[in-house]
This record gives C-alpha cells, structure tokens and sequence, in this order.
C-alpha cells in the first residue's frame, strides 16, 4: 500500500494549480498605437464585415430565388444548389462571430 501512495504523493508534488480569474477582476484593456481600445477595433471591423456579408447574402437569396422562377417544378439546377451551400457557409461566418460575444 506504500508503493501507490508515494507515487501518487510525488505525482501531485509536481503539478502547480493556479486559481482562475474571477468574473470581478477586470481585464486589462489593450490599447493600439493609436491610443484606441484593441477590443473596440476588432468589434467595429466585425461588425463592418457582418454587413458586407449580409449584403451578400440578401444578393444570393435573390438569385437564389429568381433561380427558383426560372425554373420548373421538375428541375433544380446545379446553380441553385450552389447557391444555397454559399447563403449556409455565409450564415454560419456571421453567427459564429455573433457568437463570440
């Protein structure tokens, strides 16, 4: 019974715990060169690419849908679908940066 209890004895001697921030200590802000905050930066140029890309998107849905006129009941063209993969690769880029924060 020695045996396991010394090794797990040395086992944790070498591991160092360090306790996590606490949710009331604030971060230290990092500011650019040009005296503004890092965060409001990335976060205005998120939210410049959100738009472009919801633009994008609204051109998609239209073709998507004119597409979709076009057509008949029986037939669905390749350009349709692609369209479609491109409206979903654009939506899961916007959300994933909403989600963020």
């Amino acid at each position: 019974m020695l045996l396991p209890a010394s090794l797990t004895a040395n086992f944790l001697r070498g591991q160092v715990t360090t306790p996590p921030p606490s949710a009331d200590e604030p971060k230290e802000e990092v500011r650019l060169p040009n005296g503004k905050r890092q965060q409001d930066e990335i976060l205005k140029a998120e939210y410049h690419q959100n738009l472009k890309e919801s633009r994008d998107l609204v051109e998609l849905a239209k073709g998507f849908q004119l597409d979709l006129e076009k057509d008949d009941r029986f037939v669905l063209s390749v350009s349709s679908l692609k369209k479609l993969d491109d409206m979903e690769k654009t939506i899961k880029r916007i959300r994933g940066r909403l989600k963020k924060y």
